[in-house]
């Protein structure tokens, strides 16, 4: 049995912030985040919008990739996602 895809994903919160995580199911985290289920980030800040995803090795790859992105000036997260 292989082990389940991993995906680096980016949010845009209600109040316009942005958020990155990891997860190996998009749509299920999603669901957790705008029930106010997932990070305690995005809890006061829904509903939250996916606005990128992008899939990953490992796990191992995937927290280097939301590390990097987590780095990234708001403007190059925006542009990565295809927005201004």
């Amino acid at each position: 049995m292989s082990a389940p895809p991993w995906f680096v994903y980016l949010l845009r919160c209600a109040d316009g912030t942005l958020y990155a995580g990891i997860t190996t199911n998009l749509d299920r985290r999603l669901a957790a985040h705008n029930a106010g289920a997932g990070a305690r980030y995005t809890r006061a800040r829904r509903p939250v919008e996916l606005i990128h995803a992008e899939p990953a090795a490992d796990r191992a790859a995937a927290s280097r990739r939301e590390a990097a992105l987590k780095k990234l000036p708001r403007a190059a997260k925006l542009a990565l996602a295809g927005q201004s």
